[in-house]
């Protein structure tokens, strides 16, 4: 990996210049980038896209899905509106994915169209704005081989950055013996995977209360409890997890965990999680999006995840840039662990991107 040395910063070179003010069309926003300069320039892992012909097709389900926005949120988006975005936090890049409800609505070859729409358009923006975008790509899980298929095409063709992941799928967490296919092919490509929460399968409405609000955090920690105490962190320790807004509300009852053990063998525990469960999730990998607003639970997010395990992630359109890097210029972290959080960290994992 490319580290910079004191007093140099990773702008842009002349030929990726001149080709990202092109394909702006010299526009404002190719402008502030071109000129942003300093230490706090950033990686976004978690911002999301809504590909025109993805959104004009499936509206309804988006919408049926969130219930947060009205439908211009979603009609609207735009690559350009994702870099003034940007570029009002300074975040150089933005590895993108789609998010909730994802691509497939039990109709596996529906699926498959979608995943290769939305991460052809993700491709394309990487083309267009040289530098300013990634992409983990959308499979349509639970079509196990749809989502190889498209796993290969994604990263051997499109030469995406790894893979996005929902929380559960048809009403089963990532730890389901039903993914172990898919996920035993992200292990031997050593993927980076992003997992963003979706609605769970077991939650219940609340008179007032969007379900995204309780349900998107327990649906995180759910998944991170089932690949634990399946075996599958175990199992596929070469995936680089990276789990949405710090995990959810794992680590705010991680203690609750210990106790889980006692169902199980001491040579289960032993193949499961060797070194026990808190151990294994501080191997993973936690952006800092929605949880950097909660002083609390950004606390326990820094007391349990090392700083080291820590990514930048705004959430953007639904979450702000700014207000996110704000807060992050406020944690009681040293100024090196702060920097890897902007980008050092996702550096080690997309080291593409340093330069």
């Amino acid at each position: 990996m490319h580290l910079c040395h004191p007093g140099c910063h990773h702008g842009p070179s002349r030929r990726q210049m001149l080709a990202m003010l092109s394909a702006a069309g010299a526009s404002a926003v190719g402008l502030r980038y071109a000129l942003a300069q300093g230490e706090e320039w950033m990686i976004d892992t978690h911002h999301h896209i809504y590909p025109p012909r993805y959104v004009s097709a499936n509206l309804q389900r988006i919408m049926a899905d969130t219930r947060t926005l009205p439908a211009n949120a979603y009609t609207s988006w735009s690559p350009k509106l994702a870099l003034e975005q940007m570029d009002k936090a300074n975040v150089r890049t933005a590895i993108v994915s789609m998010t909730s409800p994802g691509v497939w609505w039990n109709n596996d070859e529906e699926a498959r169209t979608w995943a290769r729409e939305c991460n052809e358009f993700g491709a394309g923006m990487a083309r267009d704005y040289p530098g300013r975008f990634g992409m983990f790509a959308a499979i349509p899980l639970p079509d196990t081989e749809g989502s190889l298929r498209e796993t290969a095409y994604a990263l051997d063709t499109l030469k995406l950055d790894g893979i996005g992941l929902l929380t559960s799928y048809a009403g089963k967490p990532l730890g389901d013996a039903s993914f172990g296919p898919v996920l035993e092919e992200l292990n031997r490509r050593k993927v980076a995977v992003f997992v963003h929460p979706t609605m769970s399968c077991c939650g219940m409405a609340i008179n007032g209360v969007d379900a995204p609000t309780i349900d998107f955090p327990t649906d995180t920690t759910r998944t991170i409890t089932s690949l634990a105490f399946s075996g599958a962190f175990a199992r596929y320790p070469d995936i680089k997890f990276i789990f949405s807004h710090g995990g959810g509300t794992m680590p705010m009852i991680v203690q609750r965990f210990g106790s889980v053990g006692r169902n199980f063998t001491p040579e289960e525990m032993k193949q499961a999680l060797p070194d026990g469960f808190e151990a294994m999730v501080k191997r993973q990998y936690y952006d800092i999006a929605s949880v950097a607003m909660n002083p609390g639970g950004i606390a326990a997010v820094l007391n349990l995840i090392p700083a080291s395990q820590l990514f930048y992630g705004s959430d953007a359109p639904f979450g702000s840039t700014t207000v996110i890097a704000d807060r992050l210029a406020k944690f009681a972290l040293s100024p090196g662990e702060i920097k890897a959080i902007r980008r050092e960290n996702a550096l080690r994992l997309f080291p593409r991107y340093a330069v």
